[in-house]
């Protein structure tokens, strides 16, 4: 079968082995998979990842217990243990052995077939269409941000880093009846915005210490020091990015203002799902461009390209 490889380099095989289910997994046939930014950092080096890239898909059953067959799905990206104190409270999220589809220690959804416990699988309803699912994974991990952090109606919350993720976070804030403003650097972010009713600003025209709450999305560290600019003393930065390297930061000012800083990662499929079918959420206006899997290293150089929001491959 072919796969998109990360092994030192990026390479489309197509000598790769049909994956065998274990006895509690199912086989899945991808039909659309998205490009995340976390694919862009694996490839630049975060984690030292080395396998099948892509976390981000729908798919469809085709081998696995009878009431999964031909069932269009889409699945958590962490698979836990079942054993360890974090899976036991229900935590997968960090089991103690977890892998991560795509990220750590499993192949992930650039292929054309998969391997996934039935466990982490997840119905797509009829109504969501293909590349609408592609987002449910995004899409969960913004509503983590309110799974983590309560955002009260009165609430300043600024928003940075509108890429493909800034974006759904965006949306899911504003449903919270927050003062949601988004960063913008440039008029397609703050088009974008408007449409959906957010309020957009340029950095330097917001007030320093003013909002409750920051999220950072950028990946870069000059975000997390723009969110401490940002953020009111005893306020919460809410840090959605992760990094290839070590970012510096002045870890005094927290201490100072007293600031609260909450790790953010993956959050609730099946809460994403419900928005997508009731309409809450915009997701297919992010997407900029697709790709035949064929195609899938020009697709990733295109996903790299300044500006850039959803990049699809098309299996």
């Amino acid at each position: 079968m072919r796969a998109l490889v990360l092994d030192g380099r990026l390479t489309l095989r197509n000598d790769i082995p049909m994956p065998q289910p274990m006895s509690d997994e199912a086989l899945l046939r991808l039909r659309r998979a998205g490009v995340c930014n976390t694919d862009l950092e694996l490839i630049a080096g975060y984690k030292g990842f080395s396998g099948t890239l892509g976390h981000e898909f729908v798919a469809e059953v085709i081998q696995g217990p009878e009431m999964w067959l031909g069932q269009r799905v889409v699945g958590e990206i962490n698979v836990g243990d079942e054993t360890c104190d974090f899976c036991r409270r229900g935590i997968t999220s960090q089991c103690r052995h977890r892998q991560a589809i795509g990220i750590a220690g499993r192949d992930g959804a650039f292929a054309d077939y998969m391997t996934l416990p039935t466990r982490n699988l997840y119905h797509v309803s009829a109504t969501i269409s293909d590349d609408a699912a592609v987002f449910v994974e995004p899409l969960a991990a913004a509503l983590q941000v309110i799974e983590g952090v309560h955002i009260a109606p009165r609430d300043r919350v600024v928003v940075i880093g509108l890429g493909k993720l800034g974006m759904l976070v965006a949306q899911v804030l504003r449903l919270t009846g927050a003062d949601v403003v988004g960063v913008v650097r440039h008029e397609k972010q703050a088009a974008m915005l408007e449409r959906w009713h957010i309020p957009s600003a340029a950095i330097e025209d917001l007030p320093t210490q003013r909002a409750q709450v920051v999220v950072d999305c950028t990946g870069n560290a000059e975000g997390f020091n723009a969110a401490l600019d940002l953020v009111e003393p005893r306020g919460t930065i809410v840090l959605k990015s992760t990094y290839a390297g070590i970012p510096p930061a002045d870890l005094s000012r927290i201490a100072v203002n007293e600031i609260r800083v909450v790790g953010s990662r993956c959050g609730p499929l099946a809460a994403a799902l419900r928005l997508l079918e009731a309409g809450l959420v915009d997701v297919e206006a992010l997407i900029d461009a697709r790709y035949p899997f064929e195609l899938a290293e020009q697709a990733l150089e295109h996903a790299a390209a300044p500006g850039m929001l959803k990049v699809l491959l098309d299996f």
